[in-house]
Formats: structure tokens, C-alpha cells, sequence
């Protein structure tokens, strides 16, 4: 079992972001990244998408492009559903990896430029630590260990 914190470092490895600082938040259901500028097209007949994506606390400033896998009815932080591109991409936290899909918004005004929602996290054997943060970066302890004697 892998214990995360409520904030993380995470890598998108097939769009080039890493590190990314991402919410751990388990009351979504989706995941959720932050774009802007998003254009619809079309390589080779399968519908693409392209779209800046900025993260205020590291130097990731990039235009992707990739492949739309669905369409989605999703409900943003208002609780208002709205219709949203949705990405499947590679997913690391810690030394493991796998794929999830990430609806495209623009959060400009939101703390976290990334939601990890808890279908992200099903089925991976990951608990969350709601008072803790940073839990997978190298070097640190695990909750409990913090300097404590015996």
C-alpha cells in the first residue's frame, strides 16, 4: 500500500510535464488539468486536441497535443456540469505509473492546477494522508517516524 498526502509531486511523462504539484482530492471523481487556448483538430482522422498548459509554481509552460479519447458531461467546483475534453495520458506518483484520463478546464483562478480524482487512484492500492503533504518526494519519512525516540 502506497500512503500519498493530500498534495503532490506528479509526472505526466507523455505530455513532457513533470512535477507537477497536483491536489490529491478523493471528492472528485475526475481528474481534472488546467488548459487553456484549446483547439480541436483532426491527424490522420482521429480527433486531436491541442492546448496550453501553465503551472505557476515550476517553469512548465508548454502547448500539447494529443489524441481526445471522450467527451464528458463533468461537474466543475460549482457543481455546474459542463462539457469537457477529456485526455488519456501516463500517470507517475512516486516510482509508479499507469494511465488516466484528465478533463481539460482552464483553473486559472484555482490553488492547484491539477485535481487527482479518486477514479485516478482506484484499483492502485494508494491511501491518502488528508493531513499530510509531500509524502512521495525522495528522502522523506513516513507519518509516524518524525524524529520520534523510542
Amino acid at each position: 500500500m502506497l500512503m500519498i498526502g493530500w498534495q503532490e509531486r506528479v509526472d505526466l511523462p507523455l505530455l513532457g510535464l513533470t512535477r507537477l504539484r497536483a491536489k490529491i482530492d478523493t471528492g472528485a471523481r475526475t481528474s481534472a488539468l488546467h488548459a487553456t487556448d484549446i483547439v480541436e483538430f483532426e491527424r490522420g482522422g482521429v480527433p486531436w486536441v491541442r492546448f496550453h498548459s501553465k503551472f505557476d509554481d515550476d517553469t512548465h509552460d508548454r502547448d500539447v497535443e494529443c489524441p481526445i479519447h471522450d467527451r464528458r458531461a463533468i461537474k466543475n467546483t460549482s457543481g455546474v456540469p459542463e462539457e469537457r475534453l477529456v485526455i488519456r495520458t501516463k500517470f507517475r506518483i512516486a516510482t509508479r505509473l499507469w494511465a488516466i484520463d484528465l478533463s481539460l478546464t482552464e483553473r486559472t483562478e484555482m490553488s492547484f492546477r491539477m485535481i487527482v480524482g479518486r477514479t485516478a487512484l482506484n484499483r492502485h492500492e494508494i491511501v491518502v494522508h488528508p493531513g499530510r503533504k509531500n509524502l512521495t518526494e525522495p528522502g522523506r519519512k513516513p507519518p509516524g517516524i518524525r524524529g520520534k525516540k523510542p
